[in-house]
């Protein structure tokens, strides 16, 4: 089946070509646009069954940040930060003349869909947050340091399957081979010697543990930003990021916050199970 979305490139200010995925939407929809920002070691194939499924309606934005995907690799680590980012989706925003929104945020993604809040408020239709919270867990935040930029590299597909298995089977449980190898091809590619290795820059964890830069502080006043905004906050029961106690803050901040919990699954959700998909869906057609 032809590809529903177009590749294409924005310049960010410091001069680095980005990527993100296009889907255009049926011809002539009058429903609002999606954005999807994906989360720190990830890239635009994350989103890939769900912006088909909302494209179906209206056009889907999937950014890929810089030193991920087929975006350009920043030559000072320093600029791998969430401020940064947000920087650079809101580049694009104006360069498409977009004045409203709806945003699917995960993990990192979330963070960098508050603080879009806080600089600009009143733009967002709607919002899914995956497993993210203005309060991230630390036990969260030091299992990410242990992998995040560690470069290792696989002969073949199934090793690599085995090798997320091995790292992140206590946040997927359940997942068999096939689900193994349909993450290893979300987060992976072909690399130029042959072997199958991680699809974005390893400096990205050099900043990473810096103050400030993982979670920005003062989340909760970016927080507050998206009161009233309908919002959908997606976690999974085993989350070692997202604690009940700051879900149940978030929805005494925000009464518009619905909560849905995916069983037996970790940090992150993936977004296409069948209860997440129908949620996204109904939030984003009850908020135009």
């Amino acid at each position: 089946m032809a590809a529903t979305y177009e590749d294409r490139y924005w310049t960010s200010s410091d001069g680095l070509t980005l990527h993100y995925r296009n889907y255009p939407g049926p011809e002539g929809a009058t429903k609002l646009p999606v954005l999807c920002m994906h989360g720190l070691t990830r890239n635009a194939r994350d989103f890939g069954p769900l912006a088909e499924a909302l494209s179906a309606t209206r056009r889907v934005i999937v950014t890929e940040m810089r030193g991920r995907g087929m975006s350009d690799y920043a030559p000072d680590s320093d600029t791998y930060n969430p401020l940064v980012y947000v920087q650079d989706v809101e580049k694009l925003l104006a360069e498409q003349a977009i004045g409203r929104f709806a945003v699917v945020g995960t993990s990192m993604g979330g963070l960098m869909t508050m603080l879009m809040a806080a600089g600009k408020p009143g733009r967002m239709s709607a919002v899914v947050m995956n497993d993210i919270g203005p309060e991230v867990q630390t036990e969260g935040l030091s299992r990410i340091s242990g992998y995040v930029g560690q470069g290792r590299s696989y002969p073949t597909w199934v090793h690599a399957a085995r090798g997320l298995a091995e790292a992140h089977g206590a946040a997927f449980p359940d997942f068999d081979l096939d689900q193994w190898l349909e993450m290893a091809k979300r987060t992976m590619v072909v690399s130029q010697n042959g072997r199958i290795a991680f699809d974005y820059d390893m400096a990205i964890a050099e900043p990473f543990s810096k103050p400030g830069n993982a979670a920005p502080p003062n989340l909760w006043l970016a927080f507050e930003a998206l009161a009233g905004v309908p919002m959908l906050l997606v976690r999974g029961a085993l989350s070692d990021l997202l604690s009940e106690e700051t879900v149940r803050q978030m929805g005494v901040r925000n009464p518009a916050l619905k909560t849905i919990t995916v069983p037996r699954v970790g940090h992150a959700p993936t977004l296409d199970e069948p209860e997440v998909r129908a949620a996204i869906l109904a939030l984003l057609d009850g908020a135009e």
